[in-house]
């Protein structure tokens, strides 16, 4: 499957008690689109909440995770016509059901915008904070990472959840600690439903016109007190120059 795009998820469970135990499995559809290439099927069974055997199409046979589930596993893969049917679910079992959710939600998604802007962190080894703001999207379901000259950063990045608005829309945040290097290219990444393929955002590390705007009118006012206290300085120089000291007895 694509590793690019979000993945999103279709679960559905059946339950079954046995002893007063527990048993249950879990049918899994994971897809990027609707298209059969991007679909995975998973099937997993559980036992008192523990995972004991699973199939997935991308591997296309059952794979046990504890001593029974392996021996199930490898039982239920002599059957090569129970496999067939198992790995023709991704396109009968989930195709449908994709197709289905693509069109509920797509055409309600929104798409979202992105705002970056830089911050100075509390405490931390790194002199500098890129924050990812992404607002006004929906369904709540996204990915937001971060590239620095085209690679994946894994390391020094916090994410806040996805947080409602309050209509129906949501926003969530990205920060990314990191010392800055000379002509490096660092870019936040957001995938997302509504998107055709992945939204990214370059980091422009020249100053904001409203902050050059500050730092002018502060040097300026700067510049003033300099030259009105050079002024009086001069000023009082000379009257102190033209003053006559009279002598006294």
């Amino acid at each position: 499957m694509a590793s690019s795009f979000l993945c999103l998820s279709l679960l559905f469970i059946s339950l079954s008690t046995a002893g007063g135990f527990m048993h249950y499995s879990v049918d899994r559809c994971n897809f990027n689109s609707s298209e059969p290439q991007d679909i995975e099927y998973i099937r997993s069974y559980y036992f008192r909440k523990v995972e004991f055997t699973r199939f997935d199409s991308s591997v296309g046979k059952y794979v046990g995770y504890t001593e029974y589930g392996v021996k199930n596993a490898e039982e239920w893969n002599k059957d090569k016509g129970n496999l067939a049917a198992m790995n023709a679910q991704k396109e009968v079992y989930c195709q449908k059901k994709i197709d289905n959710r693509y069109n509920a939600i797509l055409p309600k998604s929104a798409k979202p915008y992105v705002k970056l802007h830089s911050t100075m962190p509390l405490s931390s080894h790194h002199p500098a904070m890129l924050v990812c703001s992404v607002y006004d999207f929906f369904p709540s379901e996204i990915k937001v990472s971060w590239q620095r000259d085209g690679q994946e950063v894994t390391s020094d990045v916090t994410s806040t959840e996805e947080m409602a608005d309050g209509d129906w829309y949501y926003q969530t945040h990205s920060h990314l600690e990191y010392t800055p290097r000379s002509g490096e290219k660092i870019s936040c990444v957001v995938e997302h439903a509504s998107l055709e393929k992945p939204l990214i955002t370059d980091w422009d590390p020249s100053m904001p016109e409203s902050e050059r705007n500050k730092l002018a009118i502060g040097a300026s006012g700067l510049i003033l007190g300099v030259i009105l206290s050079l002024a009086g300085f001069i000023y009082y120089k000379r009257k102190a120059r033209g003053r006559i000291l009279v002598p006294t007895n």
